[in-house]
């Protein structure tokens, strides 16, 4: 088992969801985080935000804000991450910044908690 964890953006949840879904994925959860990417701002001034530089903080300004996003997670069959990943991709791609991040980890064990059921049979 996987767990695929997909930030979006917010306008792009209806079709994450839909994309989701009608890859067979019907169960997911989803959750409002807030991030940025790395590509919006000169790495120079970040490292002088690290050191300590206050002029550096001050320019960063608006650039250096986290912008509000949606988590999507779903824990999927091995062989069901590539649609996964696949319908997420679709959906999401516009080729400017912003578009994402998709993050595969191992899931060691699901239990359904209603019946006890440990497994794959968990998640289905």
């Amino acid at each position: 088992m996987k767990e695929v964890i997909a930030v979006v953006r917010i306008n792009m949840m209806n079709q994450t969801k839909k994309a989701l879904t009608d890859a067979g994925i019907a169960a997911f959860f989803a959750h409002e985080c807030q991030g940025r990417g790395k590509g919006f701002i000169n790495p120079k001034i970040l490292e002088g935000v690290d050191k300590g530089y206050e002029e550096a903080a001050s320019v960063l300004g608006e650039k250096g804000k986290l912008y509000p996003k949606r988590m999507v997670t779903a824990v999927v069959e091995d062989e069901k991450v590539s649609d996964v990943v696949s319908a997420i991709i679709a959906v999401n791609k516009t080729g400017k910044p912003g578009d994402g991040k998709i993050f595969i980890l191992p899931v060691a064990d699901a239990i359904r908690v209603r019946t006890g059921e440990k497994g794959e049979i968990a998640i289905g």
